[in-house]
């Protein structure tokens, strides 16, 4: 028999004390959290509802609940056969009555849960959107009391949503085929527009929306820049931050199934318990790679976005994007399968401009509509901003999900060491003027070479120019800066052009507004200057054999005191499990360690002591400055 085959006291004072004795039992949780309480109260009351609720928020407990209390079985729609799995599976091993009906299954294990149905000794029904579209599962529904239909993941009904299902969009049917059973829809990630299209694809109309908020405080986010777009180097680079987390269970994404393969053949060879997973693999062999992330200590999964829906594995503990997801939306949810027990985890996505150029491309090949299209442009570069900007990440989120109160997290990246940002303006209007004078049909190197005058065999009408030459107060990696940054803000566009990208001016109006000095362009860092002592153009290096030049010149005290601090900042990073860079960088504790300042005010004047790393840090550092230089 189900697990609770009772329905709601009427003689109950309050219909979420059922609920909460019900949570405590079969979920050991005393209370809910969040709106889980007045969403279930809803439902409860036979009433329709949206559920937008953070990853890791309890979403699935807001129609299990109700599911068992209300009489009848409870119909819910999942898009993935693993995430049904998952959740059936989990739900028998806390005792509730679950099964799920997909194409994996043989027609005596569809009998037999048939039979259950029937029989009222089920709870719990899950199917998929394309089951559903069978007149037959339809019949058979038809003749059993439903309690509730809910509709999972339900940002896969909009056409605006980052990860869109058209079967989905038939799910609105269920009003007329159902009528009287109450419908919860709910999903991590939507934004306004989002929702208004869920309530009416699903014919929600006058559902009550819950909109919790998206604040994860326990997930530390950052993002880097990717190293001219290499994809050894970016290898390389997810292979040092998994090897400081090493030991530690991680998703990294990748945004091709010989990406994955790749990757995760470069951990295994550094000793990482890394496992490859994607829509290439039979279902069995994605199976049993599931089987083995869940169960493994320490194991890292490197997946397309195949992977990750509705998989509730909560000690992961890092999630890397080696490429960059398609939208806001997609990052939150991918990032958000870290900490999903609210314990600290990191978020890390390397981006570069290659990244845009494929997502705007992969968008372009896509038959949508041209106004759907449009909305799924604006998303990416909204998301390559966000990644780009100097705005505190999760608060730049969370405003975009429409929290408009949103605060400072005071832990990403971008709190942690807030950089200082520059006025390039000016040198935006040269790109976007050499680019346009260029008539848009060159890449960035040529566009680069005629800023600085250094076109080889330049032609007399190339040389006539305005902008021939007007940029050699900028070095050739500075100019290289700006035009990614301006790729990121959409004020340039790349054509594919066969593997040899082509400039471009991005919408016409933005251009425009930058021309005109309405619209002011910054940048994380003044663009570095032109060096013509050396042969590239480019400053030279202040470093030899990967060391400062200063450190070099360092007297032995100054050197001790500089190693103190370095052991200091390990200690602070290994308390909050964070790379010691994050904490200060070499270059501040070495500033640090030869102008030893005295008190907090003095500190203050060092180049990287932010306000909040001073409060935070200030007197500890000041101590153990003090006790260096004692022993130096």
């Amino acid at each position: 028999m189900p697990t609770d085959s009772v329905s709601i006291d009427p003689l109950a004072p309050d219909p979420l004390t059922q609920a909460r004795a019900t949570l405590e039992r079969i979920w050991g949780h005393s209370d809910f959290r969040g709106l889980q309480a007045e969403v279930i109260a809803e439902v409860l009351a036979g009433r329709d509802a949206l559920a937008v609720l953070p990853t890791g928020g309890g979403k699935s407990v807001c129609y299990q609940i109700p599911a068992l209390l209300r009489p009848g079985l409870g119909l819910v729609v999942s898009p993935l056969i693993a995430l049904m799995t998952d959740q059936v599976e989990a739900l028998r091993q806390q005792g509730v009555a679950a099964a799920r009906l997909d194409s994996s299954l043989s027609m005596d294990d569809r009998s037999a849960i048939w039979r259950q149905a029937a029989a009222g000794d089920l709870d719990l029904l899950y199917v998929s959107p394309e089951g559903l579209a069978q007149p037959h599962l339809i019949d058979r529904l038809a003749n059993l009391p439903l309690s509730l239909i809910a509709i999972d993941e339900a940002h896969c009904v909009s056409q605006w949503g980052h990860d869109f299902r058209p079967d989905y969009r038939a799910l609105g049917r269920l009003r007329d085929l159902f009528p009287g059973v109450p419908r919860i829809a709910v999903t991590a990630t939507a934004d306004a527009r989002t929702r208004e299209d869920i309530l009416a694809s699903l014919r929600l109309e006058g559902a009550r929306v819950f909109v919790d908020s998206f604040a994860r405080p326990n997930l530390q986010l950052s993002a880097e820049r990717k190293v001219n777009g290499s994809r050894a180097r970016t290898d390389a680079r997810v292979t040092e931050l998994v090897l400081e987390r090493r030991g530690r269970s991680g998703v990294v994404y990748c945004g091709s199934r010989d990406g994955c393969e790749r990757v995760a053949d470069t951990l295994v060879a550094a000793g990482v318990n890394a496992i490859a997973y994607h829509a290439g693999f039979d279902a069995r062999a994605r199976d049993r790679r599931l089987e083995r992330f869940l169960a493994e200590d320490g194991a890292v999964m490197v997946a397309t976005i195949a992977f990750g829906m509705g998989v509730d594995k909560p000690d992961v503990r890092f999630v890397i994007h080696a490429d960059p997801p398609a939208s806001i939306e997609a990052y939150w949810q991918e990032i958000g399968r870290a900490g999903r027990d609210g314990e600290p985890a990191d978020g890390i996505t390397l981006y570069g401009p290659s990244d845009i150029a494929w997502s705007l491309k992969r968008l372009d090949s896509r038959p949508m509509v041209e106004e759907v299209k449009a909305v799924q442009v604006r998303k990416a570069r909204q998301l390559f901003a966000m990644l780009d900007g100097a705005t505190c990440r999760p608060q730049a989120v969370r405003r975009y999900f429409g929290e408009a109160s949103a605060d400072v997290c005071g832990v990403c990246d971008l709190c942690m060491d807030p950089p200082t940002l520059s006025d390039t303006t000016v040198a935006a209007q040269k790109a976007l003027a050499a680019v346009q004078r260029l008539g848009e049909r060159f890449g960035r190197t040529r566009v680069i070479d005629h800023l600085l005058g250094k076109t080889k065999d330049v032609r007399a009408d190339e040389a006539a120019l305005s902008t021939w030459a007007i940029g050699r107060d900028i070095s050739p990696d500075g100019w290289r800066e700006i035009i990614d940054h301006l790729l990121f803000e959409g004020l340039l566009v790349e054509d594919a052009n066969e593997g040899k990208p082509l400039l471009q001016l991005g919408e016409a109006e933005a251009v425009r507004a930058v021309y005109r000095g309405q619209r002011t362009i910054h940048t994380r860092r003044a663009p570095r200057v032109f060096d013509a002592s050396s042969r590239s153009g480019n400053p030279r290096q202040r470093s030899r054999d990967g060391r400062n030049v200063a450190l070099d010149a360092m007297d032995a005290d100054a050197r001790a005191v500089f190693e103190a601090l370095r052991a200091w900042r390990r200690e602070r990073a290994a308390e909050q499990h964070v790379p010691p860079y994050v904490i200060f960088q070499d270059k501040t504790l070495l500033d640090i360690a030869i102008r030893r300042p005295r008190d907090m005010a003095a500190l203050a004047h060092i180049a990287g002591v932010g306000a909040g790393k001073l409060d935070r840090y200030g007197p500890s550092l000041l101590q153990a400055l003090a006790r260096s230089s004692e022993t130096s």
